[in-house]
């Protein structure tokens, strides 16, 4: 357990409590290739409603275009920080198949990127999730189809040291993790009943 693992009321498996969203990244951290696959193969393996696997992933490595096209699609907020990733990943969700509508496409996004940011703890690497980016410059600049929805952007990377963060963000890096209590997010009965 380091320092930053998760504090809960039972144990729980490691690359869960070990997973958080750091945004001091290491400038010179690399992410191989086979890592690179296997968090995409993790994310491929999600679970989707129907097996219908909304998730779509571009995928830019520091240095090339499709990277320096994320990048710049990042609110300013993000680019303060993202800039030493070593890859930016654009996460779409397919609305559409061949059977109409897909049920819950953001939803398996998500399933699908939890399973991407797990995976990027166990080869030893960082993921960090962001909502803050042109969602309709994405469509734009990577030409996306009608039936696909940007969904958010993941930093990838190693983890760097917080001194290379501004005041206001090594605060917060170093500030101890936060959790809603599991009393107030699990129910029995009727709402507002604690399970445990």
């Amino acid at each position: 357990m380091t320092d930053r693992d998760a504090e809960t009321s039972v144990p729980i498996h490691p690359l869960l409590a070990g997973r958080w969203s750091p945004r001091a990244l290491d400038p010179d951290g690399v992410v191989t290739a086979e890592q690179l696959r296997a968090v995409l193969e993790a994310a491929r393996w999600a679970p989707s409603n129907g097996n219908t696997q909304p998730a779509r992933y571009l995928v830019g490595r520091r240095g090339d275009e499709t990277y320096a096209r994320i990048f710049d699609l990042l609110s300013g907020r993000n680019q303060g920080w993202a800039h030493p990733a070593a890859a930016l990943i654009l996460a779409c969700a397919v609305t559409v198949n061949e059977k109409g509508p897909i049920p819950m496409s953001e939803y398996g996004v998500g399933l699908a990127t939890g399973n991407l940011a797990l995976q990027a703890v166990a080869e030893g690497l960082v993921a960090h999730q962001m909502g803050g980016f042109a969602k309709e410059g994405a469509k734009l600049v990577f030409s996306l189809p009608a039936d696909v929805e940007p969904q958010t952007v993941i930093a990838l990377g190693t983890l760097g040291d917080p001194a290379l963060l501004d005041e206001e963000r090594r605060a917060k890096e170093i500030a101890p993790r936060r959790r809603l209590a599991l009393d107030e997010i699990a129910f029995t009965g009727e709402w507002g009943t604690p399970a445990f």
